[in-house]
């Protein structure tokens, strides 16, 4: 059963409607109780109160769960504030979608209604931030309130949940020129995600997997049925245009066509430039994403940043290309050497410091390794990621603070050729440095000491010059005629973007990286 739950105005009537035209049976928890009491919502508010209300919708809701006729079932607002629905949604066979909904768009959908808990915009604020975080808590998939007939395009992904492994979840990506779903768990390498006729790889086209020689002998044989698989050597140094035109040339040898799919299986440098080959080739074909490092999982998979880099910079050659679909198995984590899985920590602290929140506070609280254990946190890490693009698909502003830590964190990768840093241990370099330009001083601390109890290094190699470094800086793709823009942060969740910094003050902080 697909259960709808979400705050007034999210749309959860309309959406049984799309979802009857698809042949379900669907019913409205609200409908049901005026039917049981005889009278209105708002009249039983009115004469027997809150909680009288909220038991009689208790019985009604664990009655219709437990009807194996319903097909879809509308929640009211405050019905998960019952422990024992929150109970019954999460013992039965349902899948809880959250209709996510804008505050300010829900007060003006509802407003000028008879609902009784919509007649104070401060009440209906608190009651909005008490919410939420169950809605997060329950749902097992979260889709845009305001997208239109979003059920004729998500239903498919939603009912795969029923086959994919216990705990899977999934989110619909939703930006300006694309969406698609995103589906994070244990174990769905394998799964019923790359079985014939799944949504995950989408279209009726032949699936060619893009992976490299070290992740393609682990999990190129669960991707379902392939029709050719390109490989490159691992590693940044593969982010070449000389790798892409070789890549490109291969997909023509194989016959690729524009109405074939590829399957981007690997980390970061996977991600990039089997994207960058879908996004150019005959102009662009369909490319999911199956990230397996903790980097691409946690960032890089999501958004459509496609690309390669030139010995000037990196990623100074590239496009955007959505992904038709995002597929993050968390097992993968297991398989990666300890140096790499501790890099993506880099990722994943730089998240949680521009979320902030309980994001924040879950991620600086994180043991070593202990991530491969919390797949939740890699699934809100991506939903932040996804949510500032949506925001921002073409990086013209908002999306540049997910940049935090990487202006220096690039021009290190770059002055060392790449080989010397994962990209993970200098963006956490990167991060030092830009706190200290935010005057954020115990802060830094903060990140200090957790990068150092990651196993992040916290300090330069004494070998690199820090005006080679500074230099670099100049080379950010990012760099327009007033020169370079600098993320900085003094508290979590507060980022800033765009804010010119000196010369002399780069110089400064990466000076004070050195040993």
């Amino acid at each position: 059963m697909i259960c709808l739950v979400g705050f007034m105005g999210a749309g959860k009537s309309t959406a049984l409607v799309e979802l009857g035209a698809h042949g379900l049976h669907t019913v409205d928890a609200d409908a049901l109780i005026e039917s049981v009491a005889g009278t209105s919502v708002e009249e039983i508010f009115q004469a027997r109160g809150e909680a009288a209300f909220r038991e009689l919708e208790r019985d009604t809701v664990l009655s219709a769960l437990a009807n194996p006729e319903i097909d879809a079932i509308a929640l009211g607002g405050g019905a998960v504030t019952s422990t024992a629905i929150r109970e019954a949604l999460a013992a039965g066979e349902h899948t809880v979608v959250w209709l996510e909904v804008d505050r300010d768009v829900a007060w003006r959908r509802v407003r000028a209604s008879s609902r009784p808990l919509a007649r104070d915009r401060s009440t209906f604020d608190a009651l909005f931030e008490t919410r939420q975080p169950i809605y997060a808590a329950i749902a097992d998939a979260v889709l845009p309130a305001v997208a239109r007939r979003i059920w004729d395009r998500a239903l498919d992904s939603v009912r795969l949940l029923e086959r994919l492994p216990r705990g899977s979840r999934m989110f619909w990506a939703d930006s300006a020129n694309g969406e698609y779903p995103v589906f994070v768990g244990s174990g769905l390498l394998g799964s019923a995600a790359f079985a014939e006729g799944s949504p995950a790889p989408p279209g009726s086209g032949r699936s060619f997997a893009f992976t490299d020689d070290a992740v393609g002998p682990l999990y190129g044989d669960r991707l379902g049925p392939l029709a050719g698989t390109f490989s490159v050597p691992p590693g940044e140094t593969a982010k070449t245009m000389a790798q892409l035109e070789a890549s490109l040339r291969e997909m023509a040898a194989a016959g690729v066509t524009r109405s074939d799919r590829m399957i981007a299986l690997g980390g970061g440098v996977v991600g990039d430039l089997g994207g960058f080959c879908a996004a150019s080739y005959q102009r662009g074909i369909p490319v999911v994403q199956v990230p397996t490092t903790l980097v691409a999982q946690v960032d890089s998979a999501y958004g459509g940043k496609t690309g390669v880099d030139l010995p000037e910079g990196k990623n100074y050659v590239g496009a955007f290309h959505l992904p038709s679909a995002v597929v993050t198995d968390v097992e993968a984590l297991r398989s990666l050497p300890e140096a790499e899985l501790t890099a993506g920590m880099a990722e994943v602290v730089k998240t949680a410091l521009l979320a902030g929140g309980t994001l924040w506070e879950d991620v600086a609280r994180l043991g070593p390794g202990e991530i491969v254990g919390r797949p939740e946190i890699v699934y809100e890490c991506a939903r932040y990621k996804c949510a500032v693009v949506a925001a921002d698909e073409r990086d013209k502003g908002l999306r540049a603070q997910l940049n935090l830590g990487h202006t220096v964190g690039h021009a290190i990768e770059a002055v060392t050729g790449y080989r010397r840093y994962r990209h993970g241990e200098a963006i956490s370099l990167g991060l030092l440095a830009a706190l200290r330009l935010s005057g954020a001083e115990e802060l830094r601390r903060t990140v200090a000491e957790w990068a150092d109890r990651q196993g992040l290094p916290v300090r330069m190699d004494p070998a690199i010059e820090p005006a080679r470094v500074v230099e670099a800086v100049q080379f950010d793709k990012k760099r327009t005629e007033r020169g370079v823009g600098f993320v900085l942060l003094e508290e979590p969740g507060q980022p800033q973007v765009d804010q010119p910094v000196e010369d002399d003050a780069i110089a400064d902080v990466v000076r004070e990286l050195l040993p």
